[in-house]
């Protein structure tokens, strides 16, 4: 008899606990339909500082012929908000067509040449569309930007680093709103390009024909 008590007992717990997960499973499912009904409408820059970047991504991979993968990493870097701006800030005459091109064509970016580091004309765009945008990334892991960051969530902007973490200032990272992590994930690397035997013997002949 007593046997049956304490199972019908156990019996009434299971219950109670199948309906105490199903409200909290209930619950979840609503707080998740809330979420998504949220409409997110943030505006976003995206600076990049070219050269930082590149020498980290390099760094880490110990691959020079290592790029930024931007299919995967601008979507990373928005979650679900409005790209409004992206431009590339690189030191030197020699800038990749091909990059121009991509930046352009999928993301209405620009490529801007520095005469010396981007430091200055990247700090100089920010404080120009301060006022455009509700967040600005930087794509960059240099102290330099430090009172930039500053500077810029005083004007009530929301700002973003992303960049290799291992050559990042945790200063930066420690001031800036949100880190991003860049990471293996988001760059790849370009395949070397082979010399054929016929071309390379061809390069000899005409060597040796100006002798």
């Amino acid at each position: 008899m007593l046997i049956i008590i304490l199972k019908l007992k156990q019996k009434k717990i299971i219950k109670k606990l199948i309906k105490i997960v199903k409200l909290i499973v209930n619950e979840i499912n609503e707080t998740q339909n809330n979420t998504e009904n949220i409409l997110i409408s943030q505006s976003v820059a995206i600076l990049i500082d070219g050269n930082n970047i590149e020498r980290s991504i390099h760094s880490e991979s110990n691959d020079i012929n290592t790029m930024l993968n931007f299919d995967v990493l601008i979507p990373k870097l928005l979650v679900n908000r409005g790209l409004s701006r992206l431009v590339y800030f690189r030191e030197g005459k020699h800038i990749s067509n091909k990059l121009q091109e991509r930046l352009h064509n999928f993301y209405h970016g620009s490529v801007r040449p520095c005469h010396k580091s981007a430091d200055i004309p990247l700090s100089i765009n920010a404080i120009q569309v301060a006022d455009k945008v509700d967040t600005i990334i930087i794509m960059s892991g240099d102290s330099d930007y430090i009172e930039l960051v500053r500077h810029l969530k005083s004007e009530g902007v929301r700002v973003e680093i992303a960049a290799v973490e291992s050559t990042t200032s945790r200063l930066i990272i420690e001031e800036a709103d949100h880190f991003h992590e860049i990471t293996r994930n988001d760059w790849f690397t370009l395949p070397v390009k082979k010399t054929s035997k016929r071309h390379g013997n061809m390069q000899n002949i005409k060597s040796d024909a100006n002798k």
